[in-house]
């Protein structure tokens, strides 16, 4: 039976080697692996992994084609609901969603979906597979900020339903978080993000770059003077959080925001550029989310002895898994269960330690996990020259402070219904400026609820003026 074939590994760098570069972790499946990985797959009638599928790929499909070796039908079955198919099958939380669901992972362990999903969109990209198909122009025109995941997902539906689209980017290179804020070693940029985001532009959506959306053109002027019927904003969370604790403002303390900015976008990393990154001789992140898998192990790669801070137990750990299980391979340290209190300074006003104190959990929070509570008397110092916050962000207030009209929450996030629509009439939103800081695929989600939103808008108006 099916099921009794066992899980197929896939091929990673070793664990010493990959600690000292920013190649890719995972190689992935070749063909005969894929093949034979999608052979478990049971072809479930009523597929719980579509069910909590995001964007809500018809998974069981696109793999049997994959086993038959229909490799251009597996493809174009991914393409009718993610545009981003090799991104998402390296980064998306599969554990927790569509593998999480999966019947096989009951009593073995479950199909490797992402991996799946990474080989076609990878076969995708290199044999330069035909972009889906759009409809017609219809004359509308949709202005999408941002080209994170939530934008590019909304921009390539809107450009099939034959909208003319255009994508707003305040940075100088494409992709939002994708291109900042996920390392090289986790998301090749140049060999996976940029094909993807030209199969984005195949559609004829177009890409404009260095706009800054509040001070170089407004909502209210694009959706005026620019001529555009809708808006989209998909701008993200790019607004660090920070503890408040003495010592932050020292040299030394930056956000993993910044961190991996200058690691990712400006490739400091690379000996070619010139993007200055300190490190010191030892780092301390504090968080425990995928953010800071991702600050630690890069500090690891930049030669710093690098060490996670987390205020609460492994077991309550955000991270996904298999961050972690890398990070451990990589030689990470983990403090659990440990919380700063100030960040010491030397003599210079740099960075010389993290003054913590010992935690234990007691009763759960509103979010279900045990509320970390300080051990009285329990108070150490650990050693470091840098102290990078990772602690999740927010988004930055520029949109929502210069569009009248456009309500956020507390946290400073656009208010939106589930289907994108804000208290702007004509104004959508979704991903982590709705959200906060949230998961790729789940920005997708949003973008494609959206698109949906903004064509039966634009309809509606489209009727209600010929009536």
């Amino acid at each position: 039976m099916a099921n009794k074939i066992p899980r197929v590994p896939v091929r990673e760098q070793d664990p010493k080697v990959r600690a000292t570069n920013f190649e890719e972790v995972c190689y992935g499946y070749d063909l005969e692996e894929a093949a034979l990985e999608a052979s478990r797959c049971l072809q479930c009638k009523n597929p719980r992994c579509v069910a909590v599928c995001p964007v809500n790929i018809r998974i069981p499909d696109f793999i049997g084609a994959l086993h038959r070796g229909e490799l251009q039908q597996a493809a174009d079955i991914i393409a009718e609901d993610s545009s981003l198919p090799s991104i998402c099958g390296r980064v998306c939380p599969q554990e927790s969603q569509c593998e999480g669901s999966c019947i096989l992972g009951i009593k073995s362990e479950p199909v490797a979906i992402g991996k799946l999903e990474r080989f076609v969109g990878d076969w995708k990209l290199e044999h330069g597979a035909a972009a889906s198909r759009t409809a017609p122009r219809n004359g509308r025109r949709v202005a999408v900020i941002g080209s994170g995941p939530a934008g590019l997902a909304c921009a390539s539906d809107l450009a099939k339903m034959g909208y003319g689209v255009k994508i707003f980017e305040a940075l100088h290179k494409v992709g939002g978080v994708l291109v900042y804020g996920i390392p090289e070693f986790r998301l090749p940029k140049q060999r996976i993000v940029a094909r993807e985001i030209a199969e984005v532009e195949r559609l004829g959506v177009e890409i404009e770059t260095d706009v800054i959306v509040g001070r170089t053109v407004t909502v209210d002027s694009l959706l005026g003077e620019e001529g555009y019927d809708a808006v989209f904003i998909g701008s993200g969370a790019g607004l660090p959080r920070f503890m408040g604790i003495p010592g932050e403002n020292l040299n030394g303390v930056v956000s993993a925001n910044e961190f991996l900015t200058r690691a990712n976008l400006m490739h400091a990393y690379d000996a070619r550029y010139d993007t200055p990154i300190h490190v010191g001789r030892r780092v301390a992140v504090v968080g425990g989310g995928n953010v800071a898998m991702d600050a630690v192990r890069t500090a690891r790669r930049l030669g710093a002895e690098a060490t996670i801070v987390y205020r609460r137990s492994e077991k309550e750990l955000p991270a996904r898994a298999e961050e972690v299980h890398h990070a451990r391979e990589e030689g990470i340290r983990f403090r659990m269960l440990t919380n700063p209190v100030e960040v010491l300074a030397d003599e210079r006003g740099w960075v010389r330690g993290l003054r913590c104190v010992e935690m234990e959990l007691g009763e759960p929070d509103e979010s279900g996990r045990r509320s970390p509570v300080a051990k009285p008397g329990s108070e150490f110092d650990l050693p470091c020259d840098v102290v990078v916050m990772a602690l999740g962000t927010s988004p930055n207030p520029l949109i929502a402070s210069t569009t009248e009209g456009l309500r956020t929450d507390r946290r400073g996030c656009i208010e939106a219904d589930a289907q994108g629509a804000t208290s702007r009439p004509g104004v959508f939103a979704g991903g982590d400026a709705v959200t906060g800081a949230a998961t790729v695929i789940l920005a997708m989600g949003a973008g494609r609820a959206a698109a949906r939103a903004i064509d039966e808008y634009l309809r509606g108006k489209e009727t209600a003026r010929t009536e």
